[in-house]
């Protein structure tokens, strides 16, 4: 089976490097964008350029058809999908009370519909060759809850429950589905929170730091290796002990 991966929200942040990570590996890689079309482009070009094979792709994950096109992209210039990795996601602080129908809709169909919409244009061809490896990307917040964040943490908890129940249904057919939750990853994203209260999750982390992206891509691609033949249903937390 030709080893393609799709990595959803891939132009920046956690989804980037695991995009170049899997490259690393040997798979040709489909790296979705929304917005970031040249961020998007100049990843791919890189692995290219390094031996490997990469195409860029936009589509909003929430999108039903345009995913199943992406998805169909993918596999006339790649190969079918072997390995999914649901990385896009939305995030943001808000309370609870304010937030709008359009802002929990959004965060539903990008967080958790964006999911559904990839893993089942992907599996066709994964239930007929029996065989395939998805994960999902959660987060801690997912796990623990997040104040403030209710929507985000509510799609990141949804995402745990899919990946086990989504494992046990599709065990017979010898696809993998496991996630991984990752802690305080220094992006983009946190950056909106500010220096001070940065050192202080840092602080909180067990380890003493903040995640890197490369943190969370390593934990990816061990999940989708052959090392980790005899997992599925797992939840792998990259977070530096911070939920222990």
């Amino acid at each position: 089976m030709n080893r393609v991966a799709l990595v959803t929200g891939a132009s920046r942040g956690i989804g980037r490097a695991i995009a170049a990570e899997l490259a690393e590996a040997g798979h040709a890689v489909c790296i979705n964008y929304l917005t970031h079309r040249q961020e998007a482009e100049t990843l791919a070009e890189k692995i290219r350029n390094h031996g490997g094979n990469a195409i860029a792709v936009q589509a909003d994950v929430a999108d039903r058809a345009a995913v199943e096109t992406m998805v169909r992209t993918a596999e006339a210039e790649l190969g079918p999908v072997s390995l999914l990795v649901n990385n896009a996601g939305i995030a943001g602080q808000i309370q609870f009370q304010d937030i709008t129908d359009a802002q929990w809709n959004r965060y539903l169909g990008v967080n958790l519909g964006g999911a559904r919409n990839t893993i089942q244009a992907v599996l066709p061809h994964m239930l007929h060759e029996k065989a395939g490896c998805i994960v999902n990307i959660s987060s801690i917040w997912g796990l623990r809850g997040a104040s403030c964040e209710v929507a985000y943490a509510c799609t990141k908890a949804a995402l745990v429950g899919l990946t086990r129940s989504l494992a046990l249904e599709l065990a017979p057919s010898h696809i993998r589905v496991n996630c991984v939750a990752p802690g305080v990853i220094n992006t983009d994203m946190v950056q909106v929170l500010g220096q001070e209260t940065l050192r202080d999750l840092a602080e909180q982390t067990p380890l003493g730091r903040l995640g890197t992206p490369e943190d969370v891509a390593h934990a990816v691609a061990f999940l989708a290796s052959d090392k980790a033949s005899f997992l599925t249903g797992q939840i792998l937390a990259a977070d530096g002990g911070f939920i222990v």
